[in-house]
């Protein structure tokens, strides 16, 4: 929380000519919080500290970040009412300590006011923060599981996943994916010799979580297939070389 007289200070600078990234980096206060103050300079109540909450409601300030974390959210997270707030909790395999550290990351820079803590569970981090504007910035929350419920991202939340939608597919897969090595094996000359290739799948109960995940990856130029287990096609299957030469790029295999 900063007080009027360093709002008047910052805005002062800004009434130099000089841009906003310009004066966040002296300062060290962030472009919204600057922007917000053009319009209202009076100081807020906490729980107004919300780029969705703000009088004129703006998309996150790192929407890359925030791509990521939507991705991971859709795939292996949940939020819960806790004692008049709310806690968001993404689930990260202990087998992945790069994926809990970047879990971690885009959680801190979506809400760099609210402390992000790794409860150890059995075979698996929660990574966990506070905040009352999660359900805000993540209004597919709600009752039940996200499979039996209606999945569909909001305008502002599309147009972030438009503008990264590589972030997006990496939080996807880096929750409900994986990159493995399948094998065949052909008769050639006579003899039966062994092939591996590399193939990626994204795997989830939700039909409107396949279908954001299949809809970003084609307008990003990768081929996909649906693979059924049995009677359910729950499974997202990308095996062509040029598409996974792609993901390979842009997404690579969990560490």
């Amino acid at each position: 929380m900063y007080d009027l007289e360093t709002r008047k200070r910052t805005l002062a600078l800004v009434a130099q000519g000089r841009s906003l990234n310009a004066v966040s980096k002296q300062t060290g206060i962030s472009r919204w919080a600057i922007r917000a103050w053009q319009t209202r300079i009076e100081p807020v109540t906490r729980t107004t500290e919300c780029p969705r909450c703000a009088p004129e409601p703006q998309p996150p300030e790192d929407t890359a970040s925030y791509a990521y974390l939507l991705g991971l959210y859709l795939g292996d997270g949940c939020i819960s009412r806790v004692n008049g707030t709310y806690c968001l909790r993404i689930a990260c395999s202990d087998a992945w300590p790069g994926l809990i550290d970047a879990c971690a990351d885009a959680v801190r820079a979506v809400r760099p006011g609210n402390r992000v803590c790794r409860v150890q569970r059995q075979g698996c981090v929660m990574v966990t923060s506070y905040s009352k504007h999660w359900p805000c910035l993540f209004p597919q929350h709600g009752p039940g599981k996200k499979h039996d419920r209606v999945i569909a991202l909001e305008p502002w939340q599309q147009r972030i996943v438009d503008a990264h939608p590589w972030n997006f597919i990496r939080g996807l897969f880096h929750s409900d994916g994986c990159r493995i090595t399948n094998w065949t094996t052909r008769i050639v000359a006579g003899e039966r010799k062994r092939y591996e290739y590399p193939r990626y799948f994204f795997t989830n109960k939700s039909d409107d979580i396949r279908t954001l995940c299949s809809d970003t990856l084609t307008k990003v130029g990768v081929e996909w297939t649906t693979l059924a287990r049995g009677s359910d096609p729950f499974n997202i299957s990308i095996a062509r070389r040029a598409s996974v030469a792609l993901m390979d790029t842009h997404v690579g295999p969990k560490h």
